[in-house]
């Protein structure tokens, strides 16, 4: 079995992890629910209106 050194090469996509976890908040809340989640409920759970909102955008 091979394992990752350390503090070696291993690379982190920052934005790949923010969007893995998103889609597991969003699967989340849709096993929750008791309907199909509106548009407004799937905004809410990825923070569109945040991101809209934050200072820069």
């Amino acid at each position: 079995m091979h394992v990752a050194p350390v503090g070696g090469t291993a690379v982190q996509d920052h934005v790949a992890l923010a969007e893995i976890e998103l889609c597991g908040e969003l699967i989340i809340a849709a096993s929750a629910a008791q309907e199909r989640l509106s548009l407004e409920s799937i905004d809410e759970v990825l923070r569109v209106a945040e991101e809209r909102d934050a200072p820069g955008s």
